[in-house]
């Protein structure tokens, strides 16, 4: 464990304060020394604790600040240890008293303890977390302030303030490996003395409460955002629940008191309710609401005003299952498919790429998952409005899963016809999915076919089947560390892009759409995501070639935003590659139970001769430096603390660049040129670099024969043998 400095008071805080010191973390133990209503002061209490630590061995320093000397409370950690990397806020005084009777000063004190002393601790610490790349924080909320109590308005008020600070400070914190968590114990302490009786605080030990907290602030746990309940050593994680709620905007019927009465039953029901997590989540019904324009069904976009509301979405599987849909055509140059393949991530960078984007290219190709832009029409033309037993709202359909085969290469230009046809009806209570098979012809030639799974947020509740033997079930990964791990990094404008190929939907380019939203910029296509999960599949086991694609199946999970990076995790089984892609910036899964089946792999990861087609070799040993990277960068990054660039060429001319960078983070190998000034750089051909990693190759003589050329620091270059040797065997 990475802990060096924590900040504690008595009670609680002195359970946890032992219990860091016993696993080798370095105390600041805080306490002012005042009684329960924040009166007095005393240096006895942290000494004592402090004394406690010692005896044991450990390591301990007493401060007797006040909360609110933030600043310097942090201080004495880095005069003491260095460094700062978990705060725990713990301090905590009551000032009981019925609303009618709390005064300004018992209102302000609360405050001032409880949530102004964590801001201003937490405020303190915030940038050396932010500068080591590793925080972890814990506020102390409440029962109380969740659900509020008799007597408490002020400490309510505070405590579940806590709660919104912690998942404000989760969300920033992210991307600096800074987690925030927050806790609502029920422990014997000295708040809970005087108000539980002696039986039940022997029950209530903060020893229930302290292992939660240790491992919240564990360098291995990655929980942020959420809050506990926990004690007398039970634990539990709460999250809010949301009703489906009512639309009360109806035509030609104002917006009045009346008509929310009219509709409190349906506003208060949580049968099938939701769950939001994120800001995004909370807004998304409004998003539904404002999104329906006047010149779509004349709904207007003032709230009291007469308008045309959302229609009520009803289904009629009997009617809908089965019905065809109007034939719809694709009508392509090579232009289309080149233009695709830059939507998806392809650069002229990477010289696999150039079959995808040269027309004059001897292999010209178009990528498989350009499989669903030549059908995407008939889901999104608007044909599924004409289907009898189909009275959807448009406006709460999301695309929840996708299935693409391919029974032959895809054409490099041509005009395409696909059939759609409602295949089945799910009935899954909060909505309904609707599967729409299509079927997409070259002439008489069977090419590809796709299954758009679609769900109607509320469209439930039909009465129908909730699971489909015609639905392409998604399948997890296995459970073991992943075979290939790639990262790719979308740019600001690939939505931009994108969309070129036939998305128009104006979520992925207008702020202020989005905004309607709640995202905070226009978000990626789902179906970039996968054609970039797909190209990664395509090219690490299959060798870029298009005839050995089969079938891809993905679930969309979370919107990834333009210019994060995606990380796309691989397992082989047998002719079957399962994956998950994350959005690498937040770790979070945006395509979940994954896979792709290919009609053969004997070009990939297992094969032992060199790999064919303009293939190198030593992309399978960065994409395994890579995978093992992402296990041990840690204590890499702590070893190495550089940043190498890999210039590899092929038959005398630059071919491949990729750069390992242990110096910030948890470390990262990614393709192409250092983001920032890399440390050495090294360029070799692609044969002696694989002669090199298999020891054949002695790399000081390597560089005076001239085979291994040398940038930078020469010196760090000695540390390569621990990655080249201990995690690059393939």
């Amino acid at each position: 464990m990475f802990l060096r400095a924590t900040r504690f008071k008595a009670g609680l805080g002195r359970t946890y304060a032992l219990a860091f010191a016993e696993r080798g973390a370095s105390v600041i133990v805080n306490d002012l020394g005042g009684d329960i209503k924040g009166e007095g002061k005393s240096s006895s209490a942290a000494d004592k604790v402090v004394e406690e630590i010692r005896a044991k061995g450990g390591k301990a320093v007493a401060n007797y600040d006040s909360v609110e000397a933030g600043e310097k409370l942090v201080q004495t950690a880095l005069d003491a240890f260095g460094r700062i990397d978990i705060v725990v806020n713990n301090a905590g005084i009551l000032r009981d008293r019925s609303f009618a009777r709390i005064s300004d000063a018992d209102w302000d004190i609360i405050h001032r303890v409880h949530l102004k002393g964590a801001f201003l601790i937490t405020r303190a610490a915030w940038n050396h977390m932010k500068n080591q790349k590793f925080g972890r924080i814990i506020m102390t909320s409440s029962a109380a302030g969740i659900y509020g109590n008799f007597g408490q308005a002020n400490y309510s008020a505070a405590k579940l303030g806590l709660v919104g600070l912690s998942n404000t400070l989760a969300i920033e914190g992210t991307k600096y490996n800074i987690h925030s968590n927050c806790i609502a114990p029920t422990a014997g302490s000295r708040l809970t003395q005087t108000v539980m009786p002696q039986d039940l605080l022997d029950a209530l030990k903060p020893e229930y409460v302290t292992p939660l907290v240790l491992w919240l602030c564990h360098e291995s746990c990655q929980e942020t955002g959420s809050l506990f309940e926990v004690g007398a050593g039970w634990v539990g994680k709460l999250r809010w629940e949301r009703s489906l709620g009512a639309i009360i905007r109806q035509k030609n019927r104002p917006m009045t008191p009346e008509a929310v009465r009219d509709e409190w039953a349906k506003i208060s029901d949580f049968d099938n309710a939701d769950k939001p997590q994120t800001i995004q989540d909370s807004i998304n019904p409004l998003y539904q609401v404002l999104s329906q324009t006047d010149s779509e069904k004349g709904m207007s976009m003032n709230p009291t005003s007469q308008g045309t509301s959302l229609s009520t979405s009803s289904i009629d599987p009997v009617k809908a299952i089965g019905q065809k849909l109007p034939l719809t055509t694709y009508t392509y140059s090579h232009l289309e498919p080149i233009l695709y393949a830059l939507g998806v991530g392809m650069s002229t960078r990477d010289p696999d790429h150039l079959k995808f984007l040269y027309e004059g290219s001897e292999d010209f190709s178009c990528l498989p998952s350009f499989g669903v832009i030549v059908s995407q029409a008939a889901f999104m033309s608007g044909g599924l409005a004409s289907v009898p037993g189909l009275n959807i709202d448009f406006t709460r359909v999301l695309h929840g899963e996708q299935y693409l085969e391919i029974y032959k290469p895809l054409p490099t230009s041509g005009e395409m016809t696909s059939h759609a046809t409602v295949a089945d009806i799910m009935d899954k209570g909060s909505g309904a999915i609707i599967l729409l098979d299509v079927h997409t012809y070259h002439g008489v030639d069977l090419v590809c076919y796709n299954q758009f799974s679609v769900f109607v947020v509320g469209a439930g509740g039909f009465g129908g089947k909730r699971s489909s033997s015609k639905a392409k079930a998604t399948a997890n990964p296995p459970s073991r560390p992943p075979d290939v791990v790639v990262t790719d990094a979308t740019n600001a404008d690939q939505a931009a892009l994108y969309r070129l190929s036939g998305d128009w939907n104006p979520l992925h380019i207008d702020p202020s759409f989005a905004a309607m939203g709640g995202f905070e910029k226009p978000i990626l296509h789902g179906l970039c995501s996968f054609g970039f999960s797909a190209r990664h599949v395509l090219k690490h086991f299959a060798n870029n070639d298009v005839t050995k694609f089969k079938a891809i199946k993905v679930r969309f999970a979370k919107p990834v935003l333009p210019g994060q990076t995606l990380q796309t995790e691989m397992w082989k089984e047998g002719n079957r590659i399962f994956l998950q892609t994350k959005v690498k910036d937040t770790g979070e899964i945006a395509i979940a139970g994954a896979y792709v089946d290919l009609t053969s792999t004997e070009n990939n990861l297992e094969s032992k001769g060199p790999v064919q087609d303009g293939g190198l070799q030593s992309d399978l040993v960065f994409d395994e430096i890579s995978r093992r990277v992402k296990d041990l960068g840690e204590q890499l990054v702590k070893k190495v603390n550089a940043v190498f660039q890999w210039d590899i060429t092929k038959d005398g001319k630059p071919a491949s660049q990729w750069t390992i960078d242990l110096k910030s983070g948890s470390g990262e190998v990614y393709r192409g040129k250092a983001r920032g000034r890399a440390d050495t750089s090294f360029t070799l051909s692609d044969e002696d670099f694989m002669e090199l990693v298999l020891g054949n190759l002695n790399p000081q003589k390597a560089f005076f024969a001239g085979k291994l050329k040398v940038k930078g620091n020469i010196m760090l270059s000695q540390k390569l043998e621990m990655i080249l040797k201990d995690y690059a065997k393939l």
